[in-house]
């Protein structure tokens, strides 16, 4: 049996002060190739140190209700990847609760129709 080999390329261009201009990202598994971003958050589990290692970049064209949007749309699959790892359900829910009053309280909710 063999093991199958994935990689996700990140492509990340930054000006003189180190602030992202460019975040392009490739995925050849999930037919993703050079996909330019705006933001991205990052996360690695450190088995050793019990910690998690992450890298939250934005580029300098990301709008303040962009990253309100990205946040809570981060948070919310937060939630539904938490409840397939665990099982925990109930938590999970109030999670998504708490996803509702943030959107709510960033006045990002949309209209009821």
């Amino acid at each position: 049996m063999s093991n199958k080999r994935s990689q996700i390329k990140i492509d990340i261009v930054t000006n003189e002060n180190n602030v992202p201009e460019s975040i392009k990202w490739s995925a050849e598994d999930g037919g993703v190739d050079n996909a330019p971003a705006k933001a991205m958050i990052l996360a690695f589990w450190d088995e050793m140190e019990q910690n998690t290692m992450r890298i939250d970049l934005w580029n300098s064209e990301m709008t303040v209700d962009e990253m309100k949007k990205f946040f809570h749309q981060t948070l919310l699959t937060m939630a539904d990847s938490f409840e397939r790892a665990t099982g925990e359900t109930n938590i999970s829910e109030d999670l998504r609760d708490y996803c509702y009053h943030f959107a709510d309280k960033m006045n990002i909710l949309p209209p009821l129709s």
